[in-house]
């Protein structure tokens, strides 16, 4: 995952490959929702064609995640995670008010990073 990081951005990855967007609304309190979002991490990680994420939560409880995948085989085994599957039951018992996934196939991707003499762009 660490090769495709540009300024904490995932960034560099060559198309075509798959995004899963999963944007949600959490409930007040952790009850073990940060152990366990370590976990996932550490998990997902170890799936063949796992690229890398980005995550983002607002203080009112809104958070979007972008996990990205080589493709979709990579995305069928990280569904079929016993562990995954578990904290998917647990989130829609405990963690989230709501939440909605996107699965979508990147075919063009650009970056940006300043690099100080006026940026640079690929």
């Amino acid at each position: 995952m660490s090769d495709h990081l540009v300024a904490g951005l995932v960034a560099g990855i060559e198309p075509p490959y798959y995004t899963v967007v999963f944007t949600s609304l959490r409930t007040e309190g952790d009850r073990g929702y940060g152990e366990t979002a370590e976990l996932m991490k550490e998990l997902v990680a170890e799936i063949p064609g796992y690229l890398g994420y980005e995550s983002a939560r607002t203080p009112g409880g809104l958070g979007i995640t972008v996990g990205y995948f080589r493709d979709e085989d990579a995305i069928a085994a990280w569904r079929s995670r016993l562990e995954h599957q578990r904290a998917q039951r647990r989130g829609r018992a405990e963690w989230y008010e709501s939440y909605s996934l996107h699965v979508a196939k990147v075919e063009r991707a650009y970056h940006f990073v300043r690099d100080g003499g006026g940026g640079a762009a690929s």
